[in-house]
């Protein structure tokens, strides 16, 4: 089977609507599914929850729909350098179900392995565990949390087959390929589209079962969140 797609925009038609859950891969900027989020932007859906590790950057990413006031819910870990974030939860325009990295991971691979909950000791004793299910275990405190899921994953892969199987590079492979087995549809942007039988078995990070529309990615920027250097001594 072809899952191949023309556009961003063909790649995304009949999926979207308001008020439904979208996971979106990424690690600050690394990963971003960037050529699919402006197709969300240009759709004007709204009520949206999404789960992210965190929302971009000023200017980029989920930040345009953050702006455009279609995000009504993030579930991430990371508020980072996003002003517009911050702003929005903090005037209560947003809703923020703060999580912890690993256990944002976690709740995601829960999702997609079919396994409503589990038992962390993260978080126990602070904010995380309010309202959340506390039970003892060999004498430790665990908090329950529970799996996520979603109606859309967007993510984004370096290369991808006609049939979806995917490879990510390096730290793009993040959130990506957990996001791909928790939703009802997964649409991935790649880099590359190669020709079927490209792949090792045995390399494939992805398989294709796990995707259901690929598009061939129309923004590379690859940018740099925050960059810090410092002078370099001279030598002698």
């Amino acid at each position: 089977m072809n899952k191949i797609f023309a556009s961003p925009a063909a790649a995304l038609d009949g999926l979207l609507s308001d008020r439904m859950t979208i996971m979106s891969g990424g690690f600050g900027l690394s990963g971003n599914p960037e050529s699919l989020i402006p197709e969300i932007l240009a759709a004007g859906v709204g009520g949206l929850t999404v789960i992210s590790n965190n929302a971009g950057a000023d200017g980029f990413g989920l930040w345009m729909l953050l702006k455009n006031r279609q995000i009504d819910k993030m579930i991430a870990s990371y508020v980072g350098e996003n002003k517009l974030f911050e702003q929005q939860y903090l005037s209560g325009d947003l809703e923020l179900e703060l999580t912890p990295q690993g256990t944002l991971a976690e709740r995601i691979r829960a999702g997609g392995a079919g396994i409503p909950a589990f038992y962390t000791r993260t978080g126990v004793g602070t904010v995380v565990a309010e309202g959340k299910p506390v039970e003892i275990f060999d004498g430790q405190e665990y908090v329950r949390e529970k799996w996520l899921r979603a109606d859309l994953a967007i993510i984004k892969a370096w290369r991808a087959d006609p049939e979806g199987n995917l490879q990510f590079r390096k730290t793009a492979r993040n959130f990506n390929p957990n996001m791909a087995t928790a939703a009802k549809w997964t649409v991935v942007e790649v880099e590359e589209l190669v020709p079927a039988g490209t792949f090792d078995p045995d390399h494939v990070h992805t398989p294709g079962i796990f995707v259901d529309r690929v598009v061939l990615s129309t923004i590379n920027e690859k940018r740099i969140e925050k960059r810090t250097v410092r002078s370099r001594e001279l030598p002698g």
